[in-house]
């Protein structure tokens, strides 16, 4: 679903889809404003937003990863490479310096929103 730009301005929060659509350990890809935002529900019912762009293969990819974890902290491996990220923190622990950037998120009414800056 994508918001329009003044919407994201407005509140803060974009929505981007009900709690109940997004399946434990998948991910889903949505727009907020011009940005790829994966976001990741986990068997816990926790719920992570990092950016889709997987920053060593140069592709949108993040939100088709592998979700798992990696010294008790959620993660997802890129598809392409496998590099494996923090949903935590957005570093990736294969190599600290690289990292995605993270969103905060949360559950209003049943639908997930993603903080917009």
């Amino acid at each position: 679903m994508r918001i329009p730009r003044e919407d994201v301005r407005a509140t803060g929060w974009t929505p981007v889809c009900a709690y109940a659509d997004l399946l434990p350990e998948r991910g889903v890809c949505a727009l907020v404003g011009r940005s790829q935002i994966a976001l990741f529900r986990t068997f816990e019912g926790r719920l992570f937003a990092v950016g889709n762009h997987d920053p060593f293969s140069g592709a949108q990819v993040l939100s088709r990863g592998i979700v798992g974890t990696r010294a008790g902290e959620p993660t997802v491996a890129s598809p392409m490479h496998k590099q494996v990220f923090s949903l935590a923190t957005g570093v990736c622990m294969d190599d600290p310096s690289a990292a995605v950037p993270t969103y905060p998120v949360r559950v209003a009414h049943g639908t997930v929103e993603v903080g917009v800056g």
